[in-house]
C-alpha cells in the first residue's frame, strides 16, 4: 500500500468518477479500476460503491478517508521538510472560509504569504458554517475561518475579530433608516436565514426565545448572493455581518441597521482540523492570519 495508491484513493473519492480520474491521471478508466481493485484486495474490503453517476465511498472508505488524508498531508510535508530547511515553510495549506470573509481576509493572507513565504500554496474552499465544520471533521481542510457565537474560544480556536449583526433591507425601508434597530423589531418580520443545520440560527432562536420574539423565517438560502438580491427587491429582511453587507452593497442597493438591545455579536474564528498534526506551513499561515487581524489593516476593520 504505497503513497500513490492512497493518493489515487483520495482523488477518486473527491472526483467521484473513474473516468474523471483517468483523465486527470492521463490513463484509461480500466487501468484506474484495476488499481483501485488491487487496493481494495489489500484492504480486505470494498472502498467504493459503483453507482449510475460514478463512485461513492463505502462505509469502510468513509471511515478511513480522514486518516488517509492526514497521512498524505504528513507525507507530503515530510518530503518538503527533507528537501528544504526546517526554517523554510513549504507545502499546501487547505483553508475553508465563509464567503463573507474570503475577501478581504483570505486575499490579504494570500498577498502576505506571496511576499514572505512564496513556497506556501493556499487551497481555499468556500462554504457555510455546517459545511466548514464537516470539512474540519473529515480532514478535507487544515484550517477554517468561520463564525463562532461563544464568548470564549474552544478546541484550539483563535478569535480574530468580533463583529456585530445588522438587519438588512432594501434601500428606503423605514425600519432600517436609522443607525440602530432594537432586536424586538424582528418579531414576525419576514426573514431570509441560512438553512439548517446552522449554529447561527440556533443562536438567534435562543436569543429570540429569551426575548419572546417570534422569528418569521420566510425563506431559507445558504447563498449570500441570493439572500442579498432578494432582500434588495424589498419585502424581506436578512441578518448579516458587516463584511457580507459591505460586499453585497457593491452589487445591490441595500440599507442596514445595527441590532441592539441586545447587540448580537459573533467572532470570526480560526479553527483547526481535528485530524493529523499541524505542519510548519499550517502554523505559519495561522501566525500570519493572526498578524493580519491584530494589525487592524483596513481589510479587517469592522465596517459599520
Amino acid at each position: 500500500m504505497e503513497y500513490a495508491a492512497w493518493k489515487l484513493f483520495i482523488d477518486t473519492a473527491e472526483l467521484g468518477s473513474l473516468s474523471k480520474v483517468a483523465v486527470a491521471y492521463g490513463t484509461s478508466q480500466p487501468n484506474i479500476s484495476r488499481r483501485i481493485s488491487e487496493l481494495e484486495q489489500e484492504c480486505g474490503g470494498r472502498l467504493f460503491q459503483r453507482t449510475g453517476r460514478g463512485v461513492v465511498l463505502t462505509e469502510l472508505g468513509q471511515r478511513i478517508a480522514p486518516k488517509v488524508r492526514a497521512w498524505l498531508a504528513s507525507s507530503e510535508q515530510l518530503v518538503n521538510d527533507v528537501r528544504n530547511s526546517a526554517a523554510t515553510p513549504i507545502g499546501k495549506v487547505r483553508i475553508g472560509s465563509l464567503p463573507s470573509t474570503a475577501h478581504p481576509l483570505v486575499s490579504t493572507l494570500h498577498k502576505r504569504l506571496k511576499e514572505r513565504y512564496p513556497l506556501i500554496q493556499l487551497a481555499v474552499r468556500e462554504g457555510q458554517g455546517a459545511q466548514l465544520e464537516t470539512w474540519l471533521e473529515d480532514g478535507s481542510v487544515d484550517l477554517a475561518i468561520l463564525y463562532r457565537t461563544g464568548g470564549s474560544p474552544k478546541n484550539g480556536d483563535t478569535y480574530l475579530v468580533e463583529t456585530s449583526t445588522y438587519l438588512v433591507s432594501a434601500v428606503g425601508d423605514p425600519l432600517t433608516s436609522r443607525p440602530t434597530v432594537r432586536f424586538s423589531a424582528l418579531h414576525n418580520l419576514p426573514l431570509v436565514l441560512f438553512c439548517r443545520p446552522s449554529s447561527w440560527r440556533n443562536h438567534l432562536e435562543q436569543i429570540s426565545a429569551e426575548r419572546r420574539v417570534s422569528l418569521n423565517v420566510a425563506l431559507e438560502a445558504d447563498s449570500l448572493t441570493l439572500q442579498t438580491h432578494i432582500v434588495s427587491e424589498g419585502g424581506i429582511y436578512a441578518l448579516l455581518g458587516p463584511y457580507a453587507v459591505a460586499a453585497a452593497s457593491k452589487d445591490c442597493r441595500l440599507q442596514s441597521s445595527k441590532l441592539v438591545d441586545p447587540v448580537v455579536t459573533r467572532h470570526i474564528a480560526l479553527a483547526m482540523s481535528r485530524h493529523g498534526h499541524l505542519t510548519l506551513a499550517c502554523r505559519t499561515v495561522m501566525q500570519i492570519t493572526r498578524e493580519i487581524a491584530k494589525s487592524g489593516v483596513a481589510a479587517l476593520r469592522q465596517k459599520r
